[in-house]
């Protein structure tokens, strides 16, 4: 499998790491990346990769897939630069946020195997998990040879419609930061208790931890879970009735659904760079 990956950054750098630990060679990929410093880093992390300043047609020559990881306001541009190299090409997967697949299939002059991934960041520890929508254009080698790809960071989640990617951003897009702004909280009210920062943040990460392991491991739903801890009278029960009291939780389902309505907005506002 041959893959040119347009953009060097740090998606990039995930995928390919993860393809290289399970068994690809560093010369199967090429990079188009401009910045020199980045060229150096990943030159010295993947020896014999190939590195390329620009898209040209030598850097998508023999590609299986193409990977485009650059940001959206990046995007028409780079679609461009490929458009005159690209019809030979499988398929091309984007990762980039709010950029539809017919916007990217114009700018790439009628192009249109293409595969639309979001991916989120704990992509970058191989733990990450990406929603992924093709259209019919793109028949069952491509689903499964773009799969392979985007498997590398971790999970992959097909979707029937392209608009539930935007769905796909506000839950496991922006889903880390939920996370981590609830760490936050656990350590700050460790701290706030008197207790040593060192084992805050260990109580903190461990607890969220422990938590998720249990949950996967449970045949039950987490209301299930959660009602198990609150014994009636108990601690959790006191902590729990504080929540409910402030709609933490229909507070938390309506960030979600803004962080999803941004996502369309930003997909509208792409859709009109003509």
């Amino acid at each position: 499998m041959n893959v040119t990956f347009v953009g060097g950054g740090n998606m990039a750098t995930a995928l390919i790491g993860g393809l290289v630990a399970k068994g690809a060679a560093a010369r199967d990929f090429r990079i188009v990346e401009p910045v020199a410093v980045q060229q150096e880093k990943l030159a010295a992390r993947f020896p014999g990769i190939g590195i390329f300043t620009e898209a040209t047609a030598g850097a998508l020559a023999g590609a299986d897939l193409v990977v485009l990881a650059v940001k959206p306001q990046h995007m028409r541009m780079a679609a461009q630069a490929l458009a005159p190299h690209v019809a030979s090409v499988p398929i091309v997967v984007t990762i980039a946020a709010g950029t539809r697949s017919g916007d990217l299939a114009r700018w790439l002059g009628g192009y249109s195997r293409i595969v639309r991934a979001m991916p989120n960041t704990p992509a970058l520890v191989g733990a990450g998990i990406t929603g992924v929508y093709a259209p019919a254009s793109v028949d069952a080698a491509g689903r499964a040879l773009a799969a392979r790809v985007l498997e590398a960071a971790g999970e992959v989640v097909w979707v029937d419609a392209e608009a539930m990617l935007d769905a796909v951003t506000g839950v496991s897009g922006s889903g880390p930061a939920y996370v981590f702004y609830f760490l936050e909280g656990l350590e700050r009210a460790a701290l706030d208790l008197g207790l040593p920062a060192a084992d805050a943040r260990k109580l903190a990460y461990a607890t969220f931890a422990g938590a998720i392991r249990l949950a996967q491991a449970s045949e039950a739903g987490p209301e299930v879970l959660r009602a198990q801890v609150t014994s009636k009278g108990g601690t959790t029960e006191r902590g729990i009735g504080v929540l409910e009291a402030h709609d933490v939780q229909a507070t938390f389902v309506a960030a979600i659904k803004a962080a999803a309505a941004r996502a369309t907005e930003l997909g509208d506002a792409l859709a009109k760079d003509v």
